[in-house]
């Protein structure tokens, strides 16, 4: 009979605790949204002997809370981004400098990525460049079309 109520007392007890567990609220986390001017920037075209241009990324904290860049990693070798350190607080801005270095590489069209690693609402992002690097010769220049415009009666 003791074994019963022992065990009885043991149920009662562990009820009881999951009971009080689960009227705890919960509350939902607030974080940081980074939202950027803009997520994409052409070079353009560029000469090989200026090799080595760079952008910068703004963004502002539109969020409720500090946010922190954990870590931005690029496509390539080529492409190094630098960031904020510290946290950036709600509404301030912050900037992801991006280098992209074309010395010792053919010349032509990149395209790379850069993602971002944050404790904010959106993660991870991404951030494209993109641009032509021309060598030392001249560029070939587009042949233009010109359209027939004869008209032919039946």
């Amino acid at each position: 009979m003791r074994k019963y109520m022992l065990m009885a007392v043991l149920v009662m007890t562990t009820a009881m605790g999951f009971a009080q567990e689960q009227q705890q609220e919960v509350k939902p986390r607030v974080k940081g949204e980074m939202k950027f001017e803009h997520t994409r920037h052409n070079f353009g075209i560029f000469a090989i002997d200026t090799a080595v241009v760079t952008h910068d990324f703004v963004f502002t904290n539109v969020g409720k809370a500090p946010l922190i860049i954990h870590q931005a990693n690029a496509s390539c070798g080529c492409t190094v981004p630098e960031y904020t350190l510290e946290p950036i607080m709600p509404g301030e801005k912050g900037k992801i400098t991006v280098t992209y270095n074309g010395k010792g590489r053919r010349p032509g069209v990149f395209r790379k990525s850069i993602t971002i690693h944050n404790n904010g609402k959106q993660t991870p992002l991404r951030l494209y460049i993109e641009g032509e690097m021309i060598g030392e010769e001249a560029p070939i220049k587009p042949v233009e079309l010109i359209q027939d415009s004869t008209v032919y009666v039946n």
